[in-house]
């Protein structure tokens, strides 16, 4: 008798991100702009950490919360970065990368049947959490119009005042809009109104071009009802060292807790180490990073209004959002720049609602890459444009 498949399982595709890289992976001349990931190596504070931390033998379990340590740093740091005041003990919880803090909140919060509100176009792997917790997604668009910024009214018509959960990213993955204090009141008055639970994804918090970055969990009555999830893989450029973590009331992180101390134990012990060291020692990486970033983005940006693409004008993350020229899907557009051209970027319907239309293009790559990717698109379009 064959093995029998979960209906959760079987009624989430695969990653619509994957399989433009397994076209990519034929050919050996590809530039890709798709995924998103830091082109910096880890600053060598943390890395010098992590070297040490496993010359020393220090390879045991941590508390199921993360080591005292770290998470006193991450206390520290998000207060003094941020504003944000969480009690290390109690509120706060390290991850083998923020995806598992946004997997642990959904299995912690979502019963079967609960609906999950997402402001879309976003990250791929919310909606594909939301079904394997049961619950139920329910689309929230963002519109170009509105700079893809979340507003109240999107929320009402979408009908997330019956939702159970909201879902929000700023800066925006994958179209790099950010949002300010005044525009996030609103979102909160509309869940406080609601009695909506919000979890927010702030892991590109630091990557914030144009003012600073606000959380809506320093809002009026949003601590009490927001989890935070942030991490060190995009402005401390460690991804393969997968360390996340989470803000957010004691119950909550207790619950996530119960659930991460049963399928994860800990986080990386040797991450640990590293994020640690980063946290005291690696600031003026940090803004050495985002300041390349920030010249990446204008030139792209610049690059693709040469071009004749018209463009977002994304303050946030490291992606922008151009759209593709009337007559093409994004899906389209993208298999056929990538086979003519070798240059990969990921169409932006793989995101969710709003994304049809465009692509998101990370710049999270040297700028000598960039030059040749948007010199190919630009021939590209001159030949089909």
């Amino acid at each position: 008798m064959p093995i029998e498949l979960s209906d959760r399982v079987q009624t989430v595709p695969p990653s619509g991100i994957r399989r433009f890289f397994e076209i990519a992976e034929e050919r050996d001349d590809v530039i890709s702009l798709g995924v998103g990931e830091p082109d910096f190596a880890t600053p060598w504070a943390a890395r010098d950490a992590a070297i040490a931390s496993l010359e020393a033998g220090k390879t045991s379990y941590t508390a199921n919360r993360g080591k005292r340590e770290l998470r006193e740093k991450i206390s520290d740091y998000v207060a003094d970065r941020f504003e944000l005041g969480y009690d290390p003990a109690e509120e706060i919880i390290a991850t083998a990368g923020a995806s598992e803090a946004v997997d642990l909140a959904f299995r912690a919060l979502v019963d079967p049947g609960d609906t999950v509100a997402i402001a879309q176009p976003s990250y791929i792997s919310y909606e594909p959490g939301v079904i394997f917790a049961g619950g139920e997604v329910l689309s929230v668009p963002t519109r170009e119009a509105d700079e893809f910024k979340l507003t109240a009214e999107g929320l009402e018509v979408a009908g997330a005042a019956d939702a159970d959960l909201l879902v929000l990213c700023y800066p925006n993955n994958p179209t790099g809009a950010i949002m300010s204090e005044a525009e996030l009141e609103p979102i909160a008055e509309f869940a406080r109104e609601h009695d909506l639970t919000v979890l927010s994804d702030e892991i590109y918090a630091e990557l914030t071009y144009d003012g600073e970055h606000t959380s809506i969990a320093t809002l009026e009555g949003m601590r009490e009802r927001t989890i935070v999830f942030n991490g060190f893989s995009k402005a401390h450029a460690m991804t393969g060292l997968r360390l996340g973590y989470a803000l957010g009331p004691s119950a909550a992180i207790n619950a996530m807790n119960k659930i991460h101390q049963y399928t994860m134990l800990s986080a990386p012990t040797t991450a640990q180490h590293a994020a640690i060291a980063a946290l005291d020692s690696c600031a003026n990486d940090v803004v050495e990073m985002v300041d390349q970033y920030d010249r990446r983005r204008q030139f792209v940006l610049s690059r693709f209004r040469e071009i004749g693409l018209d463009v977002f004008e994304a303050e946030g993350a490291f992606y922008c959002f151009p759209e593709v020229p009337e007559g093409w899907t994004a899906e389209e557009f993208a298999e056929d720049v990538l086979r003519e051209q070798g240059v990969a970027v990921v169409p932006g319907d793989v995101f969710g609602a709003g994304g049809e239309g465009h692509l998101r293009v990370s710049y999270a790559t040297g700028l000598g890459d960039l030059r040749k990717a948007l010199n190919r698109i630009e021939a590209f379009v001159d030949e089909h444009v």
